[in-house]
Formats: structure tokens, C-alpha cells, sequence
């Protein structure tokens, strides 16, 4: 093996593994459990709080109309 050869070797070599270095170390999206996930860190984070509450969305809404319908005021849009 001549010497331009072996040090065209070892040049792609080390491309290669600067390569699968960066690629491995920017954390890039992956695929787990059915979910893109954004970077291999996101199961460290913190997880955030909902404060406990009616699991009815419209409970407000709900209630007004209630109240409109006892004092007899029916609203038909």
C-alpha cells in the first residue's frame, strides 16, 4: 500500500468518525414509543404542573345557562 493511499485512508476515517461524533452529539430528533421527540434530552426535563380543575371545559357556560334557565330567561340562538 503506498503512502497517498493509507493517508487517504485515515483521512476518511477520521471524516467518518467526526461525522458519527457531531451527528450522536447535537442531539438530534428520535422516534420512541410512536412519538417524535424533540432532542434525547427531553425525558430529563421537568415535568409541568395543570392546577387541578373541572374536567368540564365550558363549566362557566354551563352554569349561566343554568341560572338564565331557573330565572326563566331561555336564550335559543
Amino acid at each position: 500500500m503506498s503512502a497517498k493511499q493509507t493517508q487517504r485512508r485515515l483521512k476518511t476515517f477520521l471524516w467518518g468518525c467526526s461525522l458519527v461524533v457531531a451527528t450522536v452529539g447535537t442531539g438530534c430528533q428520535s422516534h420512541i414509543g410512536g412519538q417524535i421527540l424533540p432532542s434525547p434530552y427531553y425525558h430529563e426535563d421537568d415535568v409541568q404542573y395543570f392546577a387541578p380543575g373541572s374536567e368540564f371545559p365550558l363549566a362557566e357556560e354551563a352554569a349561566a345557562m343554568q341560572a338564565d334557565k331557573a330565572d326563566g330567561r331561555d336564550r335559543n340562538f
